[in-house]
């Protein structure tokens, strides 16, 4: 049997959870999650731990949460975890190139839009604001752009007249 692939999950709101978990019943070995810092929501202000680290915690996996990419300590630990993929979904930094560079089989990003329509840290807003008929997600193969990679998957959804009439 051939050995899994060594993951990284980077991701942070709820929109990351669902690929999170896609992952873990693939079978693959997801080494490490990395997620935003804790912060203060809602009314109160109180400091709430981010979709995706509640999923970790409750599936027993690894946590980092560096405020940077780029600090050498989070390098180090990063390169410790020997990652084959890395997979990012909504995580909330850019990677620099020195963990673009990391992993034998490359960084994907999954992109709550239909590259290259969106690109950014908003792009389900974008579209909803801009008025678009259509909108989806796109799988991407990361470079040092912002959403400049190769797209390798795209899901369309078109918006419908309940859609349009909810917002």
């Amino acid at each position: 049997m051939e050995p899994s692939l060594r993951v990284v999950f980077m991701g942070t709101p709820e929109f990351a959870v669902p690929p999170l978990a896609a992952l873990l019943r693939a079978g693959y070995d997801v080494v490490g999650v990395l997620t935003r810092e804790d912060s203060p929501a809602g009314r109160g202000r109180r400091v709430e731990e981010s979709p995706v680290k509640q999923m970790a915690l409750a599936e027993k996996l690894l946590i980092q949460q560096p405020r940077t990419l780029r600090a050498p300590d989070t390098l180090a630990a990063l390169t410790g975890l020997r990652p084959d993929l890395i997979v990012v979904a909504a995580y909330g930094l850019i990677l620099p190139p020195a963990v673009l560079e990391l992993p034998p089989n490359g960084c994907i990003n999954i992109h709550g839009s239909l590259l290259p329509g969106h690109r950014g840290a908003a792009p389900i807003a974008a579209a909803i604001l801009a008025g678009d008929a259509e909108t989806g997600v796109s799988v991407m193969l990361m470079d040092a752009g912002v959403d400049t990679g190769p797209v390798l998957s795209r899901a369309p959804y078109r918006f419908t007249k309940t859609t349009r009439q909810a917002r």
